[in-house]
């Protein structure tokens, strides 16, 4: 038998730290490899970890409401075959109630004397020059814990009563937004679009659905036109890595579409990721947007949900504006903002009438993109858009 290390593997792009919120098997239960083991908090949301071999879960080092950072290990797995997968070490007993050392790092204060705190905590103290021994913690036994360490970093400008402390979302998304804007060529495209013929077979579909299959949205259209759009012009589901300036820079093509839906949650935002969106129909389409938006806003998202995405939609929906800019989330190619639907007077045919349109606006990434192709690539979702070919099933 051998023992391997479950540790904590990187979710998302930004991701630094996490909480562990539940265990979902005791130490003594069985085990199979990509099976959910337990479930951590993030700077975004709450995700499932998965086992990484199989066997039997003999010891967890990270205890509920304790934090870890990313290739912390959290537990051991007795397991006949170590898959590949973790770090092995030689079988050992272990006693199931004691916390490993890994989780309980001792620093020494300047004056010699030992102090208790998380790895988390003490890796943020040394980026920030704060001294731990000026911390009291309130982890078990005194330790100090990352919270701690964020409040004695703020405790400084808490005199200026209008300033609050960012919430880790927050942080996440300026970390994110401004690396976007600091390292990304932006260019926008935009085209109006006349949603009558989406309208219209949203009302004739949903009289075909079976009772209590999820309701079409206009969304769901989107969703399928920009899956079909992007397996036509590849360069927009595509991600580009690397320092232009280097040899190693690249663009990586996607397999499938995979497209992010921002999600507006309380004080943030939150992408999640329906995979190869080109290979389902509307109704289906339908079950897993209302799916995935209904957990975000639980803050309840799987792990798979928050990763992968080459492009996404931001729509603000019926209250938004009439236009507006996304920002392209890294390292993605391209974010479609989508304004709220109105009726407009338009001419058509020599005639002036009234439809329902809306303006898209493209942000592309000028590395993988030019203005053309940009434009190329709006004017066909349009044109699927207002067309009549669309799968249900």
């Amino acid at each position: 038998m051998t023992l391997v290390a479950q540790e904590i593997p990187k979710v998302g792009l930004v991701m630094e730290a996490v909480k562990v919120v539940r265990w979902l098997k005791n130490v003594g239960d069985s085990v199979a490899a990509g099976e959910p083991l337990l479930e951590v908090e993030t700077e975004k949301s709450v995700v499932e970890i998965e086992a990484v071999a199989t066997g039997r879960l003999t010891q967890i080092l990270v205890q509920v409401d304790q934090h870890a950072i990313v290739g912390d290990q959290v537990a051991w797995i007795e397991s006949a075959e170590a898959q590949g997968a973790g770090t092995t070490a030689p079988p050992r007993t272990a006693d199931p109630e004691t916390v490993a050392p890994t989780s309980l790092t001792v620093a020494i204060a300047h004056d010699g004397e030992r102090i208790r705190s998380t790895p988390v905590a003490r890796k943020l103290a040394a980026e920030r020059s704060i001294d731990l021994g000026g911390i009291t913690g309130t982890g078990p036994g005194g330790r100090i814990q990352l919270d701690d360490v964020q409040r004695a970093i703020v405790a400084p400008r808490v005199a200026d009563a209008a300033a609050q402390p960012l919430s880790p979302m927050r942080r996440a998304l300026a970390r994110a937004m401004t690396k976007s804007y600091a390292t990304i060529p932006q260019f926008t495209v935009s085209r109006a679009i006349e949603w009558t013929t989406p309208l219209a077979l949203r009302r004739e579909f949903s009289a075909k659905l079976p009772r209590g299959s999820s309701k079409l949205s206009l969304t769901d259209f989107l969703l399928q036109a920009v899956a079909r759009a992007l397996i036509e012009f590849p360069a927009f589901n595509a991600t580009f890595f690397g320092d232009p300036d280097l040899a190693d820079a690249r663009i990586v093509a996607a397999s499938g579409a995979h497209i992010g839906l921002v999600v507006a949650v309380d004080n943030g935002l939150l992408v999640p990721v329906i995979h190869n969106v080109e290979q389902l129909g509307l109704a289906e389409i339908a079950r897993r947007r209302e799916d995935c938006v209904e957990r975000s806003l639980k803050g309840r998202l799987k792990r798979d949900e928050v990763d992968g995405a080459t492009f996404s939609i931001s729509n603000l929906g019926a209250e938004g504006p009439d236009r507006f800019t996304a920002i392209i989330n890294p390292p993605q190619s391209a974010i479609l903002a989508v304004g709220r639907q109105r009726d407009r007077v338009v001419a058509r045919e020599g005639a002036v009438v009234v439809r329902p349109l809306s303006d898209l606006t493209l942000t592309v990434d000028h590395r993988v993109a030019d203005g053309r192709l940009a434009s190329q690539f709006l004017a066909r979702l349009v044109a699927i858009l207002e067309g009549r070919d669309w799968r249900l099933e």
